[in-house]
């Protein structure tokens, strides 16, 4: 497409936006935000199908900012596209809650599709919103008809030098997500001084050799080129990767000069970079022409698309509408029209891990939209749904996901799975490698997303495997990220319950603790009472002490109670699966369920005590690393049997 001095004005237009937005908040990045001004013109004027009117129409085209710290762009360019970005939200750039902070935020600024967080995972987010959308558009009779769209991602060399971007690439080149195109600016540049000080590869080859397609762009500034690119990376059959050659801080006299990436250019500089691209307005100038030539390519185009996707939804919904009722209860996440059987809760011991693994069978059984998988773990977590081919190029609309090693990815992806919406997803891992994650986790925190989380092998009771895959200080990491919920069922009564209500939660992740080895069904566990994270499973009257623990530690209390009870000390146990559900109760619910003095309580669990001074001045834990041994040995080595966890009970009263 031939491009013209109209073209040329709003690119200039925009490149001079962004530095006065960034002058005026005296904070900001305009190193990239000027040299790759010119592709996100293209991408919105040709390619982009969204409607600003309607900026969360499901079956919008995804554009994913990874190098979040570019967001003074993407705000101009919203601005100039004609999204609910004004002048004066330009202005309150990176300002108390203004609409335009210094990363994007999901949720907060319309037109922002994912939050911007630590470079990478926007890469990963924007994977798993092409994982998304190839499965929902196989999941549906003629699901293409209702679910058809590109996913578009612009990174920087910082992205492609965290290690989570090689995760998400494998992934998508094994996946062929050939409806994702990366655009990546190659600016040559980081913060600290020009890449070569710490990569040298080449970027073509590494995507090549994980089955991507690439084509590369040898002028930044060239829109005949860039568009070309677009539009041939739309035809590919592999996920395609678009090199923007480029130099940071174009048309600044520091064009080239790692010191543009994030500092302000100032009155000065800025002053001369406008008269280098030829800019002549007063500040905050954008010319009615620019308005236009964006309302009439991409507004037009995106309100043309919407309502033609609303007459087509229509139909498809005369037509099929099952399938109609089941994919707007996915979009809803609303699991209530389906009847979702319970496992038996059997007589013998069992791991939660198998009560978690077959509550998803009956859950993927019931609800048509389920989606998810393990890092190569599945056998293990129990996350592989039985007789399913496993998602992939020719299996798009199987549930098993096959993340391969990959922990990072995984939950970065998911995070990108419900941004996208459509589907209930779930990830496992043990809970030793939510180390791996945790930034992940935090990012679905932030994104108020409702990710499932499963972690087994939750304590020093894995035993053979040693320090390294015992978790200590996991669990407490996990309870300290604000918004994330985390429930340890302590038999098959909490489990089915813990499920039941993470598939119900629509706005924060909930992450299920799960044990490995085999825990007796408690007498008076109580799945309903999961609900309120705490509840007693023993009462007994005027009791010496109060017994809280959670998961497997629950049945170690009941049965020291027991041997304690032999002594004529009277203990009551309370299980309490969710602190977070616990302290969300009013303070009369609380003193309903721990009636006793903090000195007359007793905090047991096989991890890192550190959270439970909070609710007990006497805590029994795992403050060490473990052993490699059998567990049973390697717990009661640590102290963790009825009869050692009894007596220093007994040792505290005396």
């Amino acid at each position: 497409m031939k491009f013209d001095k109209t073209d040329a004005l709003a690119v200039s237009a925009i490149r001079a936006l962004l530095i006065d937005e960034i002058n005026k908040a005296n904070s900001g990045h305009p190193g990239m935000a000027l040299d790759i001004a010119p592709a996100m013109y293209v991408l919105y004027k040709n390619h982009l199908v969204a409607d600003p009117k309607n900026p969360e129409w499901i079956n919008r085209d995804r554009f994913v900012l990874s190098s979040g710290h570019n967001s003074a762009l993407l705000y101009a360019m919203l601005h100039v596209a004609g999204y609910e970005v004004s002048m004066d939200d330009i202005k309150s750039f990176r300002q108390m809650h203004s609409k335009t902070p210094g990363h994007p935020e999901f949720g907060w600024t319309k037109g922002v599709d994912a939050t911007g967080g630590p470079l990478g995972q926007g890469v990963a987010q924007a994977v798993g919103m092409a994982m998304a959308e190839a499965h929902i558009a196989a999941s549906y009779q003629e699901g293409e008809k209702i679910m058809n769209h590109y996913t578009y991602c612009l990174c920087g060399d910082g992205c492609l030098e965290e290690g989570i971007s090689q995760e998400a690439i494998s992934l998508a080149g094994k996946q062929k997500l050939n409806k994702l195109i990366l655009i990546y600016d190659k600016n040559q540049s980081t913060l600290d001084g020009p890449t070569t000080n710490s990569m040298t590869e080449d970027e073509m080859l590494r995507f090549q050799a994980s089955e991507w397609n690439t084509i590369e762009v040898k002028d930044g500034n060239d829109l005949e080129e860039i568009d070309a690119a677009i539009e041939a990376a739309k035809k590919s059959d592999k996920p395609t990767m678009i090199q923007l050659n480029t130099i940071i801080g174009y048309g600044t006299p520091k064009v080239g000069s790692h010191t543009t990436h994030g500092s302000p250019l100032g009155a000065e500089l800025g002053a001369q970079t406008k008269a280098n691209l030829g800019w002549n307005e007063p500040e905050f100038t954008v010319p009615a022409s620019t308005y236009e030539v964006l309302a009439e390519s991409f507004g037009k185009r995106g309100a043309e698309a919407y309502k033609a996707y609303q007459a087509a939804y229509a139909e498809y919904k005369a037509t099929h509408p099952e399938d109609a009722k089941v994919f707007e209860a996915a979009f809803a996440r609303d699991v209530t029209p389906f009847a979702i059987a319970e496992p038996a809760v059997g007589e013998k011991p069992d791991a939660t891990r198998n009560s978690s693994g077959k509550m998803l069978v009956e859950i993927a059984k019931a609800v048509p939209f389920t989606f998810g998988g393990s890092a190569d773990v599945a056998s293990s977590v129990k996350t592989a749904i039985p007789g399913d081919a496993g998602f992939d190029a020719e299996h798009r609309a199987a549930k098993n996901i096959n993340f391969g090693i990959r922990e990072f990815v995984m939950a970065a992806a998911q995070n990108g799975m419900l941004l996208h919406g459509g589907v209930i997803s779930y990830v496992g891992a043990f809970l030793v490698f939510s180390d791996y994650m945790k930034n992940a986790i935090r990012m679905s925190a932030i994104q108020h997303l409702p990710a499932i989380y499963l972690f087994s092998h939750d304590s020093i009771a894995v035993g053979e495997d040693g320090p390294t895959h015992e978790p200590i200080e996991q669990l407490v990491a996990l309870r300290s990220i604000p918004g994330v919920e985390v429930i340890r069922p302590a038999d098959t009564r909490e489990c089915i319950a813990a499920w039941k209500l993470a598939i119900a939660t629509k706005d924060h992740p909930v992450c299920l603790i799960l044990s490995r080895q085999n825990l007796q069904n408690i007498e008076g566990s109580c799945l309903e009472a999961v609900a309120k994270g705490a509840y007693v499973t023993v009462k007994e009257e005027a009791a010496d002490l109060e017994l809280i623990a959670t998961g497997s530690e629950v049945g170690l209390a009941v049965n020291a109670a027991k041997l304690l009870k032999e002594k004529s000390i009277k203990c009551s146990v309370i299980s309490m699966p969710s602190v977070e559900r616990f302290e969300a109760l009013s303070k009369e619910e609380k003193d309903a369920i721990i009636t006793l003095p903090k000195a007359k309580r007793v905090a047991i669990e096989m991890l890192s005590g550190l959270s439970w001074y909070k609710y007990a001045d006497n805590v029994i834990s795992q403050d060490e690393f473990g052993y490699s041994g059998p567990a049973d040995l390697v717990m009661a080595e640590c102290g963790f049997t009825a009869e050692k966890v009894a007596e220093k009970i007994a040792a505290l009263l005396a």
